[in-house]
């Protein structure tokens, strides 16, 4: 017996999808709307999805689904107890991109820290040539060394991130869960994390617990100065209030590879803000050659798993 493979998203992945070990068909669609869910996949035993939203209406509508095999580690857009209900299994990929993401978090952390945005404009706008000096100065420049980092976040990318950190001499911190009743052993306190540290970078789910977890108030307690780096979701921090702390020197700089609404088609607060000491990349970080790679051939070893009878990577 044939599985039949749905893939709702396929340009979201550029790289080569290796082949299926077990009789199936396949097809594949570049993008996929919400309200074409239930007509491209009718009759599939297997969805794939990266960001196409599946809930409970979707499945109603796909009665032999079986199982729907996330090509990402997130699955906040996936109903996970419409699921359940529905005997539907639901894998992620893990790990794929512990080292990518880490290293375009440390990127910006550097960049920020050397208020490198800056310098490129005051270069293209002709300061240095019009400079009395021989060189230019401009924003401050801080070292990372004696700084203390914070990270959100303890799972394969923040690890990664703490080796890469220490290896610059900077101190590494966990930070504990916003409103956790105790603080566990090696972890710092939200609170005092947003006080003391110099730099914080966000490696956390995206949940109910921690939608909105840095919002005004939360921004206006971190160290003044500090820089706040967000490689996980948008939907962390408040846009509108993160746009302010910049404008009003409570933050030394932002760097964000996350959004609230990806793509950004109704525009967002961090796009049009415009300023030297904030940096915006388009959801890029887990996207090295390798790190898709990895992706993709875990995609296809989850699928036959499930197929052979294994609960592998398995959420539901």
């Amino acid at each position: 017996m044939q599985t039949k493979i749905v893939f709702l998203d396929r340009d979201s992945l550029a790289v080569p999808v290796p082949s299926f070990p077990f009789p199936h068909t396949y097809t594949e669609y570049p993008a996929t709307r919400r309200d074409e869910i239930a007509a491209r996949g009718a009759g599939a035993q297997v969805l794939i999805t990266n960001k196409v939203p599946v809930g409970e209406a979707e499945l109603a509508a796909l009665p032999e689904l079986r199982l729907i095999a996330v090509a990402a580690s997130g699955v906040n857009h996936i109903d996970l107890d419409a699921c359940r209900a529905r005997g539907v299994a639901v894998a992620n990929i893990r790990h794929y991109g512990d080292e990518a993401v880490a290293e375009h978090a440390f990127m910006l952390m550097l960049a920020l820290m050397r208020n490198l945005p800056a310098y490129q404009r005051d270069v293209a706008a002709g300061l240095w040539a019009n400079s009395p000096n021989f060189c230019l100065f401009g924003a401050p420049i801080r070292d990372l060394k004696g700084r203390m980092l914070g990270i959100v976040g303890r799972g394969g990318i923040g690890d990664a991130l703490a080796v890469r950190a220490r290896a610059f001499g900077m101190q590494v911190v966990f930070v504990e869960r916003r409103g956790a009743p105790a603080v566990r052993d090696g972890y710092l306190g939200f609170d005092d994390a947003l006080s003391r540290c110099d730099v914080l970078s966000l490696h956390c789910p995206l949940n109910d617990t921690t939608r909105g977890m840095l919002g005004e108030q939360e921004l206006q307690a971190m160290k003044p100065g500090a820089v706040l780096v967000n490689t996980a979701r948008g939907g962390l921090v408040d846009e509108f209030a993160l746009v302010a702390a910049l404008k009003y020197g409570q933050l030394g700089g932002a760097g964000f590879d996350v959004l609230a609404e990806e793509p950004p088609v109704n525009g967002s607060p961090l796009l049009k803000a415009r300023l030297p000491n904030l940096i915006v990349t388009p959801h890029v970080a887990w996207s090295s050659h390798e790190a898709m790679s990895a992706l993709a051939r875990q995609l296809v070893d989850n699928i036959a798993a499930f197929v052979e009878g294994e609960a592998r990577n398995r959420v539901v």
